[in-house]
């Protein structure tokens, strides 16, 4: 007998945007790391703002832990998931 659909185990990976948006949160918790962040994507904070739903802001984010390995590690960890999770998050993205 097949279990409910609300008991079953999840079948689709972490969504891309809730993942993103938590990196996002985990990258502005350190004012360096945030400056960075800006500095190397050309982002400013009201861009941050305005793009929260933007599928190339939050690319960009993940695009900018994927190029620094040692954040990319340590974000994953933050939230949980392996690295590998936030670079397909950022291929699903962009």
């Amino acid at each position: 007998m097949q279990r409910p659909a609300i008991l079953r185990e999840p079948q689709s990976p972490v969504d891309p945007f809730a993942l993103a948006l938590g990196a996002l949160v985990w990258v502005l918790a350190d004012s360096p790391r945030a400056e960075r962040l800006l500095a190397l994507t050309g982002l400013d904070a009201d861009a941050l703002r305005s793009g929260l739903a933007d599928p190339a802001v939050l690319g960009a984010v993940l695009e900018f832990l994927a190029a620094h390995e040692p954040d990319l590690c340590a974000a994953a960890e933050h939230l949980g998931v392996a690295p590998q999770a936030l670079i397909a998050a950022r291929d699903s993205l962009t």
